[in-house]
């Protein structure tokens, strides 16, 4: 495992920051940064050659990601039309999956993007960056490691990590794409590819023309599974179970968010503001099982932080959802059509990474078929190459990172256990696993660059 950190380091330090560097914005108290960016999506660049005629974009999935590519590309002034089964679903997934997490890159993309939209979403969010975060033992309470995710922010004039309700954010971006463009009950389920464009066939027989098509439609997509073959999810071993409640604790006021760590076991709370706290438990266990109960038995002697937000939630309140990923590919598309987001990367949820990386491959994307000069095939293949060439590797290491945490927590053991034995007795002195300590060490020296590269750095 220490071999695993060491590699993710070096993919770190090795990765370049990309071609994009962000708008400095009021974040910043200190105004003496130097602003380097070069948007792709500024309509003041790289303007349209006189005769060139913008791509048509199809766009399978209304999801956040499929939302911020059609607003990216309306912008600058594609045609763009989105399918989406069910609007309405992502109220029921918002309230399974809790509020989405909008670190610092993402943020600036949506900036980038549309400046006014990203405004009404900040004004939306509750701030959690600016206060302490980090990870805590589950039983003790004690911190762990902390992570500053308001310095490498502010340094590079980005916006602070924010968390806001996916419904809401949901209802900004329709607003701001428009629904003469997103088509409500409509779910692609195949499509066509031809040398001149690609057709998207939707479930009640209507079929749509475009130039390029976007699968964008999460981890169960129909349109990866045309292009690559059908192949299962693999469940990560961990239910999630999630609930929210009106509940202030005393430490509102210096907490963002707290990941509670234990054995096969952790526990997310965090501020979602309006006096709301909103809390997650992962425990490691066969799919589909009971909740409350079962959860007061799991975490009953944690502390108190920890047992008080479970007892504070009304049962009908507590949700649960396992959790499934797939391997990375490093092929994320054929022809004239791409995937992006969760349906060419589904990420587990630890990092709280899924939706950011969405984001950022919005703006890849957008910014590599900017530079298509033409409706071509050739030209519209290698725009989507670059893309995912761009974006794979980032990603590459969020996603070896999100299951390495998971498999992190099977050895997570704060004090030796003497289980049997003549030293049995042992177990209730509480005595302190060295192995713990070193880990304690190594992840305070990793994590504040890995976190520093993950909500400041745009691959």
């Amino acid at each position: 495992m220490l071999a695993s950190f060491q590699s993710l380091n070096s993919c770190i330090q090795n990765q370049s920051y990309g071609i994009l560097d962000f708008r400095a914005k009021k974040y910043s108290k200190i105004r003496s940064y130097c602003v380097r960016c070069k948007s792709s999506l500024d309509p003041t660049l790289n303007e349209e050659k006189e005769g060139k005629r913008k791509l048509k974009i199809l766009i399978a999935g209304g999801g956040i990601g499929g939302l911020v590519l059609a607003l990216a590309a309306k912008r600058r002034g594609f045609e763009v039309e989105v399918f989406e089964k069910d609007l309405s679903l992502v109220r029921g997934e918002g309230q399974h999956r809790g509020p989405i997490q909008l670190v610092s890159s993402a943020l600036a993309v949506l900036e980038a993007i549309d400046e006014n939209v990203a405004k009404q979403i900040m004004e939306a969010g509750c701030v959690t960056g600016n206060r302490t975060n980090g990870f805590a033992d589950g039983v003790s309470g004690d911190w762990f490691s902390k992570f500053d995710l308001s310095s490498p922010a502010v340094s590079r004039g980005l916006p602070i990590t924010q968390v806001i309700c996916r419904m809401e954010l949901q209802d900004i971006l329709v607003n701001a794409v428009g629904l003469d463009i997103v088509r409500n009950n409509s779910e692609v389920v195949d499509f066509i590819e031809e040398p001149s464009k690609v057709t998207v066939i939707l479930e009640d027989g209507q079929q749509y023309h475009g130039d390029v098509l976007v699968g964008a439609d999460g981890i169960w997509s129909k349109v990866r599974s045309k292009l690559f073959g059908r192949r299962e999810a693999k469940y990560s071993n961990y239910t999630c179970y999630s609930g929210m409640t009106k509940f202030v604790p005393p430490y509102i006021d210096s907490v963002g968010y707290r990941i509670f760590l234990g054995l096969n076991q952790y526990f997310v709370a965090l501020d979602v503001g309006n006096g709301n706290m909103q809390w997650f438990a992962f425990h490691k266990q066969p799919p589909m099982s009971k909740k409350k109960k079962l959860l007061e038995e799991i975490f009953g002697k944690w502390c108190d932080e920890v047992v008080a937000l479970i007892q504070e939630t009304p049962e009908n309140m507590i949700l649960q959802r396992d959790i499934y990923d797939r391997d990375m590919i490093y092929s994320w598309g054929i022809g004239r059509v791409a995937l992006l987001g969760d349906a060419a990367h589904p990420l587990q949820p630890n990092l709280g990474q899924g939706g950011c990386m969405a984001i950022e491959d919005c703006y890849q994307l957008i910014h590599e078929l900017d530079q298509v000069p033409n409706t071509g095939s050739d030209a519209i293949c290698l725009a989507l190459r670059r893309y995912a060439k761009e974006r794979i590797r980032r990603v590459g290491i969020v996603h070896a990172a999100t299951r390495m945490a998971s498999e992190l927590l099977a050895m997570y053991q704060p004090c030796i256990q003497f289980k049997t034995g003549p030293l049995a007795h042992l177990s209730t002195l509480q005595i302190t696993n060295p192995a713990f300590r070193m880990g304690q060490a190594f992840l305070q020296y990793l994590l504040p660059e890995f976190m520093t590269w993950m909500i400041a750095g745009h691959g």
